[in-house]
């Protein structure tokens, strides 16, 4: 094993930006006065295995298609790019159906897409261009213990930091987000000429 603990620890930050389970916190809060209850460790649980799973899996997608890691991973930037943009400005470019239906909110929209979605997804693979895979894997991990301490304590986060609080965090790790998106598309688009 490889472990190098630069890069879990860079890995991490960036799926801990993409994820941004704290700045969740209002619709988690949300989802938990609609349902009732939600299942913390399951919830995280089944966003630690999407996430994974994809790790390995998004690779041979890509292959079957036709795509190689490094234009994913352009594509990927472009991705965190307009995420960390929605967290620095404050705008919403993308729009999801939260109709949960049937489902429990544990599942879907928590596990999936909130904190397993697209761009997460996408980070990983990009992540992947960049990084061992043994050190992506402990970096999903630590941020699925992150996740699950979150949606134990969010009401208590809430309470503690404020709604202003959770913007500062959101718009600090936009920017974090927006530097690495700028770094991952300049190392890969090298690779693709």
């Amino acid at each position: 094993m490889n472990l190098n603990i630069k890069e879990i620890l860079t890995a991490f930050m960036v799926l801990f930006a993409v994820i941004d389970i704290v700045g969740n916190i209002p619709i988690i809060i949300d989802l938990r006065k609609k349902v009732g209850h939600i299942q913390s460790e399951k919830a995280s649980l089944i966003a630690g295995v999407i996430m994974v799973f994809f790790l390995f899996l998004g690779q041979s997608l890509l292959g079957l298609i036709g795509i190689d890691v490094n234009s994913f991973a352009v594509a990927g930037s472009f991705i965190l790019f307009f995420i960390a943009l929605e967290m620095i400005l404050g705008i919403t470019l993308y729009k999801d159906d939260a109709d949960s239906g049937t489902i429990t909110a544990t599942v879907f929209p928590l596990a999936f897409p909130l904190i397993a979605g697209p761009g997460s997804l996408t980070t990983l693979l990009s992540l992947r261009a960049e990084f061992s895979i043994e050190n992506i894997i402990v970096a999903v991990f630590l941020n699925v213990i992150v996740i699950y301490i979150v949606l134990k304590t969010s009401s208590k986060i809430e309470r503690l930091i404020g709604a202003t609080g959770i913007q500062i965090i959101r718009k600090v790790f936009g920017v974090v987000l927006l530097a690495i998106a700028v770094k991952l598309f300049a190392a890969n688009i090298k690779m693709l000429f």
